[in-house]
């Protein structure tokens, strides 16, 4: 069965041209289909229908998957759009995720340098968009700092982890924590078995899913987003639902 969509993002701060948000999971970031299904950006545009109305616009800035919350910034004017692009090409907008994985790794802090691309460039892929370690693919790096190990009853040993991309490719953390053998938890691509992503697409959310995820979400969180020169950063507390599994 399918699982309702939390809409109820939440304002974390506000600027003349510019907010930042937490993001809900399993929340999509933009409009796919005109199926009328909610995403933060419908909900954007009702919150600053004053500014569009005024020659605003809803310019979000960075993008997360549907099941990772966490900070989001949005523009609210072109010109505020043009100026936080210019820093996301400057490498001045850094990010850090957190993360609860399966395993305990054996590093408390790797700096992981691992090229990745399209698996379905260099063997077969079910799946279009899934990315793997490969060394034809594009540059790629994240800075992974282990936070805490706990044994779930139900999980078994799991670990949450800081994760800081360098780099900003598709599914970077997911990718790069399945090639250390530490899959985000309720991954429906890089965890367990990929087939699970191609059933999810075909039933939605079931009880058999659930057995062989143990979570209905990737357990990935957005924490902490800052613009060099520009602001403080800003921090999102993990979502209860995620933290319950390392508490």
């Amino acid at each position: 069965m399918l699982r309702a969509v939390n809409t109820a993002f939440t304002v974390l701060d506000e600027g003349a041209d510019w907010l930042v948000v937490d993001k809900p999971a399993p929340l999509q970031i933009h409009p796919g289909t005109p199926d009328g299904t909610p995403t933060l950006w419908h909900g954007l545009r009702d919150l600053l229908a004053y500014e569009i109305a005024n020659d605003g616009q809803v310019g979000i800035i960075n993008r997360l998957d549907r099941e990772t919350s966490g900070v989001v910034l949005v523009a609210k004017t072109q010109a505020a759009a043009r100026r936080f692009g210019i820093a996301m090409q400057e490498r001045r907008i850094r990010k850090k995720y957190l993360a609860v994985v399966r395993g305990w790794p054996e590093w408390s802090v790797l700096e992981l340098d691992a090229p990745i691309l399209r698996q379905g460039e260099v063997e077969h892929s079910a799946i279009w968009v899934r990315q793997r370690v490969h060394p034809a693919g594009a540059p790629c790096r994240t800075d992974f700092r282990l936070l805490k190990k706990v044994t779930h009853p139900a999980a078994g040993p799991l670990s949450l982890v800081e994760a800081a991309p360098l780099t900003g490719r598709m599914h970077q953390i997911r990718a790069h924590l399945a090639h250390l053998g530490h899959p985000v938890l309720g991954d429906k691509i890089y965890g367990p078995d990929p087939q699970c992503y191609l059933d999810f697409i075909e039933t939605g959310w079931t009880p058999e899913l659930e057995r062989r995820l143990l979570f209905a979400r990737q357990a990935l969180h957005s924490h902490w987003l800052e613009v060099a020169d520009f602001h403080p950063a800003w921090t999102a507390p993990m979502p209860p639902e995620m933290a319950r599994w390392v508490e």
